[in-house]
């Protein structure tokens, strides 16, 4: 029997973003995220706003807000369920998708703005992901992201997680080069005017010990649970749990009874020319 190797990728990511409780985490210390970027855009009432890997609608809500006509689309079915009993995402002109960032069912050119708030980074196959946020923009519309930097914390964590992961299919990129402005420059190439591309940071207070944040990403992370995991099943989660404590100790810029951390963010808007 041969296996599709995509489809069974694809399958693992939507399992694993659906492990732990992501919608918690975003309650916790990413409402922000979703904020900032709404408010970037020229978003106005009437737009056509498509938000690729929208997960609770973290950037959806604030852009039907404002009066646009958003869909809120996710590969993981629990998000968008999560997202749609929201409280305040009730009343809105806001549909809810299930789609796959690398394959999105909506014709050409059919939004005018299409956006991603940390969440089209982690399509795990960077130009297939990008060719389609390309696709369904109308010519002259606006494509904005925004994504953790390799250099910030998030990429860092990633770094961390490696040597415990199961290693990645061919082709398979590390989900932070999003954020950064040189592979965003090479995904997009001619196609996107960049007006806007800024580094900025998420600061947080959320954990009175700098280990709380690690404890938190085991608990309820999808990425670091399927790391740890994976590190179990060698004997390694001890270290591992010692590599993330360290971790923690290192990007804590707070005190030991009262732990502050910044995640830098690449926010990138443009034109789809």
């Amino acid at each position: 029997m041969t296996v599709d190797v995509g489809t069974e990728l694809k399958a693992k990511h939507r399992a694993m973003w659906g492990t732990g409780d992501y919608p918690r985490m975003v309650e916790t210390f990413l409402l922000p995220i979703g904020q900032r970027l709404a408010s970037a855009i020229d978003i106005r009432p009437g737009s056509r706003v498509l938000d690729v890997a929208a997960g609770t609608g973290n950037a959806s809500i604030p852009a039907a807000r404002r009066g646009a006509d958003v869909t809120a689309s996710d590969l993981t079915p629990a998000l968008l369920q999560a997202g749609a009993a929201r409280p305040d995402a009730r009343g809105l002109n806001l549909e809810w998708v299930e789609a796959d960032a690398e394959a999105l069912p909506f014709p050409d050119a059919s939004y005018d703005v299409v956006m991603s708030a940390i969440g089209v980074m982690f399509a795990p196959h960077h130009q297939a992901a990008a060719d389609e946020l390309v696709r369904v923009c109308r010519p002259g519309g606006t494509i904005a992201l925004l994504s953790w930097t390799p250099e910030g914390m998030l990429g860092d964590l990633f770094r961390t997680m490696k040597p415990f992961a199961a290693a990645p299919p061919p082709g398979v990129l590390p989900a932070p080069l999003w954020g950064s402005e040189e592979h965003l420059a090479g995904l997009f190439g001619e196609r996107v005017a960049v007006h806007t591309s800024v580094r900025e940071v998420l600061d947080i207070t959320a954990f009175p010990h700098p280990q709380g944040y690690g404890e938190h990403f085991k608990a309820f992370y999808g990425p670091t649970i399927a790391v740890r995991a994976n590190a179990a099943k060698d004997g390694r989660e001890k270290e591992f749990d010692a590599a993330l404590d360290s971790f923690c100790d290192s990007w804590n810029l707070g005190s030991a009874d009262s732990a502050r951390f910044e995640q830098e963010y690449l926010l990138t808007i443009g034109t789809r020319l």
